[in-house]
């Protein structure tokens, strides 16, 4: 980061912080939308077993984004009741 002569020494670390919470929330969010992509894959192909394995693990990830703050709680409550609500569906053996 190049820094800026005539910039508050407070504006350049707030830059700096910014930037590390970027990073940080970007990674989170990678893990959530690979864990959920995992998922679509699994109800796609119909597979219950593979569903009812990473549902547990998927439900987890999620929270870990909202607690982190990634996401707001409701974003958060809203993925977890659609991936919930389809992969109940696959596990049933019922047709959507």
């Amino acid at each position: 980061m190049a820094t800026i002569k005539g910039t508050k020494k407070q504006a350049r670390k707030r830059h700096r912080q910014s930037l590390e919470r970027r990073m940080r929330n970007r990674s989170v969010r990678t893990r959530v939308r690979r864990q959920m992509r995992m998922m679509r894959i699994a109800m796609a192909e119909g597979d219950a077993a593979k569903v009812k394995e990473l549902l547990p693990e998927t439900m987890s990830v999620i929270d870990i984004g909202w607690r982190k703050g990634v996401f707001h709680r409701n974003t958060a409550a809203r993925y977890k009741s659609r991936m919930a609500r389809q992969a109940s569906v696959i596990i049933s053996g019922k047709e959507a």
